[in-house]
């Protein structure tokens, strides 16, 4: 039997919901490029879906509220993979080596100060990504600018008490990791039937 019924005339909201459902398989179905920039904020360096190692340091504001194993945690649960850990005070060398770009700004000795004055955790994680997707993770540096679900949205109160740093590109990581550690340090081991094995070429 022939259907006569008349379908209605989509209403505004209708209409928005239409679009937003073919905006939604649009994301989820496309291949073009453009879709992994609406997650993450572009990094430098490394071309996309690569294995990356990156450096990631609780400050002493992050230990001094047992943020250590949160952090630990939100890596491990998105799939990436721990290869290096070490507690440490920083040394104040050590210090003004990582932040040589700030030492003309006018907070520069009160970071520093304030960096050496209690024991951080610097780790070495390991993935696909991985640079460009811990800086979404640990969220804007200004805490007031820095989004619900991100460590610094969650867990910190002034952009000099930040919780967390991630390096900015693939080099920097590099240069970062061998700062902090020694060559032999971090540990590559196997993580067969792990998810993030899915990602390895």
């Amino acid at each position: 039997m022939e259907n006569n019924s008349v379908q209605p005339a989509p209403t505004p909201g209708r209409l928005s919901g239409l679009l937003g459902c073919a905006l939604l398989r649009e994301v989820l179905c496309s291949s073009r490029a453009w879709v992994p920039s609406l997650l993450v904020r572009p990094c430098l360096g490394g071309p996309s879906w690569t294995r990356e190692r990156t450096l990631v340091a609780v400050k002493p504001d992050g230990v001094q509220l047992r943020l250590v194993g949160d952090v630990i945690r939100r890596f491990e649960r998105k799939g990436f993979k721990l290869v290096g850990m070490k507690m440490l005070q920083a040394p104040e060398n050590v210090l003004a080596e990582h932040y040589h770009d700030l030492r003309r700004k006018p907070f520069y000795p009160a970071l520093i100060s304030y960096l050496s004055s209690g024991p951080g955790v610097a780790m070495v994680w390991e993935g696909p990504n991985v640079v460009c997707t811990s800086r979404a993770m640990i969220g804007h540096t200004d805490s007031a600018e820095a989004a619900p679900g991100t460590i610094r949205g969650d867990f910190s109160f002034h952009i000099s008490r930040n919780i967390i740093h991630a390096s900015d590109s693939v080099e920097g990581a590099q240069r970062e990791i061998q700062r902090w550690f020694q060559s032999n340090e971090p540990v590559g081991w196997a993580d067969e039937g792990h998810r993030s094995s899915l990602y390895t070429a």
